[in-house]
């Protein structure tokens, strides 16, 4: 979760809020929060690989799981390819596209080797990128602020709201893809020892640091460049540690970005095969997918992952992959709290209220993201729906 998101989505939240960015922040916590604990009920009572796709088809339907699965894939491929470029624009800012390219290969050569992060390594990335972020933090509330705008550049996205409720609610739909790094927990259930325990805690302590981190890092942007200087920027934190005469600081910032982006690349990838990695076993995807290599990965669905993922890259800039994402992601969790919803009363941690509350939210801020991402993302949804249902062979 401290990946991506947090090194890129402020422009376009900024572009879209304004100087009510924080209230953007804030309304996404809360659907993020809600949408966790639904996942975290239903992660217990299905401990498996698949995440939504296998609550919706255990609690709904085949078709519901079907639609869950392929708003997954779709998000994350579109996360994959913003982490991609997010990574590209950092370290390569002269030719961002090559070296977006070049590091979904490399990721995906070691997902395929079996290399996973282990608890150490997960401890130091995260301490890293907190630094990283604090220096950030320290810059831009310690700076003068106000940074005037010099660019003549449009906002990403086509986005011309500022501030007011729409432009609130638009924004939170897009800093929620900051926060959608809980779905990754969830799509292991197989992998986890006492999953009942490791699950709930694993996204509620994700969450939590999350929310604060993303509040501090706004909250320094906006005092350190002012919205209208934000709304512009497609590199925001170096910008800020440039505008704060800190400029030898940027070349920390863009380490901090690329391993944030890399590590976040690893596991939006892991994700993704692991999701088409339960659709080809119940049939719904080609079998092929399915196949586990001498490494004990599903190496096909690796490799489809990393392609797929190349080619919205090359189509797709990282704002647009953004916003294609939080949309796919925002439709993938109403599916999750409308499963969460079935769940008995003695398998529900968590009032029925919340599931509700997330469910709405899903989709009022799924709809009020920028028109073209919504109907790419409705496009995309309706036609690998379509291949699944035409093309599969459904297991009972």
């Amino acid at each position: 979760m401290l990946g991506t998101g947090v090194f890129a989505v402020w422009g376009p939240a900024a572009a879209a809020a304004g100087s009510w960015l924080l209230a953007a922040v804030v309304l996404a916590g809360i659907v993020a929060a809600c949408n966790a604990a639904s996942t975290a009920d239903l992660a217990v009572a299905h401990p498996e690989s698949g995440g939504g796709y296998v609550y919706g088809r255990e609690r709904l339907s085949p078709g519901a799981g079907r639609l869950a699965g392929v708003a997954f894939l779709v998000g994350k491929t579109a996360s994959a390819a913003a982490a991609a470029g997010v990574f590209g624009g950092y370290v390569l800012p002269s030719a961002p596209l090559p070296a977006a390219i070049l590091v979904i290969v490399a990721v995906t050569a070691v997902n395929i080797s079996g290399v996973r992060w282990t608890a150490r390594g997960a401890y130091a990335l995260v301490g890293g990128t907190l630094a990283v972020l604090l220096v950030v933090v320290v810059t831009g509330l310690l700076g003068a602020g106000g940074v005037e705008v010099a660019s003549a550049a449009a906002p990403p996205l086509g986005l011309t709201v500022r501030g007011g409720v729409f432009g609130v609610v638009s924004a939170a739909g897009l800093v929620f893809f900051a926060f959608a790094g809980y779905a990754r927990i969830a799509t292991l259930g197989e992998e986890v020892r006492d999953p009942s325990r490791t699950l709930s805690r694993a996204i509620a302590l994700a969450l939590g640091i999350a929310l604060v981190t993303y509040l501090l890092v706004a909250a320094a942007l906006l005092v350190g460049l002012g919205p209208d200087r934000l709304a512009l920027e497609a590199s925001p934190l170096v910008a800020l540690v440039d505008a704060g005469q800190a400029p030898a600081l940027g070349v920390l910032v863009r380490i901090g970005a690329a391993v944030a982006a890399g590590s976040a690349l690893l596991s939006v990838l892991v994700g993704v095969s692991r999701t088409s990695l339960a659709m080809a076993r119940r049939g719904e995807l080609p079998e092929g997918l399915a196949a586990i290599g001498p490494r004990g990965t599903p190496w096909r669905a690796d490799v489809a992952g990393g392609i797929v993922a190349i080619g919205v890259a090359f189509f797709v800039g990282p704002a647009a992959a953004i916003a294609l994402s939080a949309c796919s992601v925002l439709v993938y969790y109403a599916v999750i709290n409308v499963a969460a919803l079935r769940l008995p009363v003695a398998q529900r941690r968590w009032p029925r209220w919340i599931a509700v509350l997330g469910l709405v939210l899903c989709v009022g801020l799924a709809v009020l993201l920028p028109v073209t991402q919504v109907l790419v993302t409705a496009g995309a949804l309706l036609v690998g729906w379509t291949a699944c249902t035409v093309l599969g062979r459904p297991q009972p």
